[in-house]
């Protein structure tokens, strides 16, 4: 799981914005038609339109870094 979250936030990695909010939880859905996770905040979290969902699991503990300027998630960790 760790390995497959740790390619996960690989694959959403994208530049390094200057405004960027991380917030951790866990995975409560995951929507591949939206491109979007629901964690247990219950917050929806939109992932950018390449990004793969399938690696993503329900249940999950991780920790969501998203641009604040578009609302769009960079990357996903495994949290430890």
């Amino acid at each position: 799981m760790k390995k497959t979250l740790a390619t996960a936030g690989a694959l959403l990695a994208f530049l390094s914005t200057a405004y960027a909010a991380t917030v951790e939880g866990t995975i409560q859905s995951v929507d591949p038609q939206t491109k979007s996770i629901t964690l247990d905040d219950g917050k929806i979290y939109q992932l950018p339109a390449e990004a793969s969902v399938d690696q993503l699991a329900v249940g999950a503990k991780v920790v969501v870094t998203v641009d604040d300027t578009t609302g769009t998630v960079t990357s996903i960790q495994n949290a430890s």
